[in-house]
């Protein structure tokens, strides 16, 4: 998602969304505070949102939002009592209301917004909210922000509601899309790029230049910007944005590259993808499919500014776990899932009623479609265009229009009534897969409507790799030690286990001295991901 693997993005080809809106300067008066994270949080309802007034450690962040149905706004987080928001695209509801309408409408409002064109408008830097306080050079500091560890065996806390913002040489569209960014040190973050994605592309072509790539970070958006930067369309992706929000869009340069970016953000993280390419370890990671993602090597961010609000909110999303229901990535790819559904569908059959990817798969694995029939087998041909129309797409229900297809309980009822397996089962191989899912067992295909989701069998004595392990909140379990050193040389230790080891409530001190004992000693990662000295 990309947050997460959001990278792996459908393409929504429409016409009628112009994807070649530029941006025009204007002193006009825009209203900065609509579309900001904050004005979403104040207006949500109390059933919809905990507030934790009193003072939060970073450390106690992870197990307040793990399985939480709501948004939390904590008013004092760490050492510095930054204000900090999570959980916020985690509901349908919470989406429903981003957009103004109801949880079994949000999806045709999607896509009803996506054939309305809107204005980008650039703002001069001194109206921007978001570039109200400036940190350039030295003073960008990642490990200042209240960034948190969210799983008990993340290589380290992760800024994990980052929207990235990049542009392309040729064309001169912006490229948005989202990922996370691992903490490496003061001005170093880990960048997962490994899915194929644009702004992979983009990057991988400046490696061949031996340059750096340009990229912006913004944290604190809208859930309707979120969501924008999960899909993907053939053009300027700040047309996209402005189309979803329904309203014009302002965006303003950022201070160190051409970059635009939108003016009523909380924060924004300026820098580059350094030259080296993907050479340095990143992860491993609680994905969106509720497992680790394993230890990969990734490209390394470095800030060249920081900019943000002056009342700004920090931001944080939710992922994987055992209540993928609950989290911010399995809702937002389950809005885009549809929007791509519904975009194949509308070729494919005559009648389609609604369309709903269930967030407990992540989002994309499981679908229902709910259709009236007009002619025999549009039933298969809807089960054709959802395979072909979206990779990740691997099981698809379809029923007719008197079953509720948000209802698990109907749909059961539904599967046992009305399905007979040697008549009904439609059973496709050899497609492409989805790397994280640990049923592939090695293969790099898959099949759809398959129904087995277990584990593979582990042999006597065999521990399970940390791609099949579920991701849990960290419970700082382990010795203590005098030090971070001292705790190395007792032997490899996850990064958990060297705030246990220390005491640490926070964790950002822990990427400091790691980063300082990778310039003196010299660090290396095991496959699981734990630190050891060299």
């Amino acid at each position: 998602m990309a947050l997460h693997s959001f990278t792996l993005r459908p393409v929504i080809d429409l016409e009628s969304l112009n994807m070649d809106a530029k941006p025009r300067i204007t002193g006009a008066h825009l209203d900065f505070e609509r579309f900001r994270l904050r004005t979403f949080i104040e207006s949500l309802p109390r059933e919809e949102l905990d507030r934790i007034s009193a003072p939060i450690e970073l450390a106690d962040i992870a197990a307040a939002l793990d399985g939480n149905p709501k948004a939390v706004l904590f008013d004092a987080v760490g050492r510095e009592g930054a204000a900090l928001a999570g959980n916020i695209c985690a509901s349908r509801a919470r989406l429903a209301l981003a957009f103004a309408t109801k949880p079994e409408r949000v999806t045709q409002e999607i896509m009803n917004r996506l054939r309305t064109p809107q204005d980008i408008v650039e703002v001069p830097r001194e109206l921007a909210p978001v570039q109200a306080i400036v940190q350039e050079g030295n003073a960008a500091d990642l490990t200042a922000l209240p960034v948190h560890l969210q799983h008990g065996l993340d290589g380290a806390p992760y800024i994990s509601a980052s929207i990235d913002f990049s542009l392309d040489r040729e064309s001169n569209w912006t490229n948005v899309g989202m990922r996370r960014l691992m903490l490496r040190g003061r001005r170093e973050a880990g960048v997962d790029l490994n899915a194929p994605s644009d702004l992979r592309a983009l990057y991988e072509a400046q490696v061949k230049r031996g340059a750096p790539l340009p990229v912006a970070f913004v944290v604190g958006s809208h859930p309707i910007d979120h969501l924008s930067a999960t899909m993907r369309v053939a053009g300027d992706e700040l047309a996209l944005l402005a189309s979803l929000r329904g309203a014009t869009l302002p965006v303003v340069k950022c201070l160190t590259s051409d970059i635009r970016v939108p003016a009523d953000a909380e924060f924004v993280l300026e820098g580059q993808l350094d030259a080296r390419g993907f050479v340095e370890s990143e992860g491993p990671y609680g994905e969106f499919l509720g497992y680790y993602g394993e230890l990969k090597r990734n490209p390394v961010f470095h800030p060249t500014a920081m900019t943000r609000r002056a009342d700004a909110l920090f931001q944080t999303s939710t992922i994987g776990g055992r209540m993928l229901a609950c989290t911010d990535t399995a809702q937002l790819i389950a809005l885009r899932t549809e929007a791509t559904l519904w975009h194949a569908l509308q070729t494919a059959v005559r009648e389609v009623t609604s369309v709903y990817a269930t967030p407990q798969s992540g989002g994309a694995f499981n679908v229902r479609i709910a259709l009236r029939q007009r002619v025999p087998g549009e039933a298969r041909n809807a089960i054709a265009a959802a395979f072909a129309c979206h990779g990740n797409v691997k099981n698809v229900f379809v029923v007719d229009p008197d079953i509720d297809i948000f209802s698990d309980a109907q749909m059961d009822w539904a599967l046992a009534t009305r399905f007979q397996a040697d008549r009904d089962l439609v059973v496709g191989s050899g497609f492409r897969a989805m790397p994280l899912d640990p049923s592939l067992a090695g293969s790099r295909t898959w099949a759809k409507a398959g129904f087995d989701l277990t584990l593979p069998m582990l042999k006597p004595g065999e521990r399970r790799p940390i791609a099949h392990r579920v991701p849990e909140p960290p419970r700082y379990q382990g010795g203590r030690f005098d030090g971070i050193e001292a705790a190395l040389t007792d032997g490899p230790k996850y990064f958990e286990e060297l705030m246990a080891a220390t005491g640490s409530r926070d964790g950002r001190e822990i990427v400091r001295e790691l980063e300082q004992l990778r310039a003196s000693r010299g660090l290396e990662r095991d496959d699981e991901g734990r630190y050891r000295v060299k």
